[in-house]
């Protein structure tokens, strides 16, 4: 396999970004496989674990562009890079070709690996996995992280929480990067088995630990912050491909 090969889990839309700093936007994404992570309640086991890399298909970057082309009707809008951790693949080539063409990048990664290109992006979602994830934060990585990313980029702090210790984590991540945006949000507690998309989802907890989460933000004046639901999961529930 080529060095300059992509490997993708899926691409899809056009639909609308869930989360984070573009929520509402309308949005294709472009699903890697692979990620050095193994978080607790991780959604997207499909595009995470080694034993699925069978679906994980070998992509030029022209390639890519040429479906998301197809989806987008050739009108240029932005183009989420996501995983599984998309910053494992050489998407750099990607997003010059996207560029040209006028398409706008945005990527979501837990920031355990720099990349000299994320300061071609528009948008960077740094996205730091709290203590209920079972992973242990590498500070300098995350550093090493915003560090890549261009003065122009637009760069987030996206902390999902299940918890008080995941809100104190938060907090933690507040006072680290006080000049970065935040966004919070309650974490989905049953995510979905791979190939079982369509199960049941509990929506009455998930609200419920949204409105947990907004007497906190609020009673502790941490006014700095964004709450945010996942808005796809409000929408659809664990469906692919929306």
């Amino acid at each position: 396999m080529s060095q300059n090969t992509i490997r993708v889990n899926e691409i899809f839309g056009p639909t609308i970004q869930g989360e984070g700093a573009l929520i509402g936007q309308p949005t294709v994404f472009v699903r890697t496989g692979g990620c050095d992570y193994r978080c607790s309640w991780c959604d997207t086991l499909h595009a995470v674990d080694s034993d699925y890399r069978d679906e994980w298909q070998p992509m030029t970057a022209e390639s890519i562009m040429m479906q998301v082309e197809i989806l987008s009707g050739a009108q240029p809008l932005m183009i989420s890079l996501s995983g599984g951790n998309p910053a494992i693949q050489p998407l750099g080539y990607l997003i010059e070709l996207g560029k040209r063409d006028g398409y706008r990048f945005a990527l979501e990664t837990q920031g355990s690996i720099a990349r000299d290109w994320f300061s071609k992006l528009d948008v960077l979602t740094l996205s730091p996995k709290a203590p209920s994830s079972g992973m242990e934060t590498d500070w300098q990585k995350l550093a090493e992280c915003v560090e890549a990313a261009a003065p122009q980029t637009r760069t987030v702090m996206k902390v999902v929480i299940f918890d008080e210790q995941d809100y104190a984590y938060a907090r933690d991540v507040a006072s680290r990067y006080p000049d970065l945006p935040l966004f919070l949000q309650p974490g989905n507690h049953t995510p979905p088995a791979p190939g079982h998309e369509n199960g049941a989802i509990d929506m009455t907890g998930i609200m419920h630990r949204m409105r947990w989460l907004v007497d906190r933000v609020t009673a502790d004046r941490l006014y700095s912050a964004t709450v945010l639901p996942q808005l796809h999961t409000l929408i659809w529930g664990n469906l692919r491909g929306v």
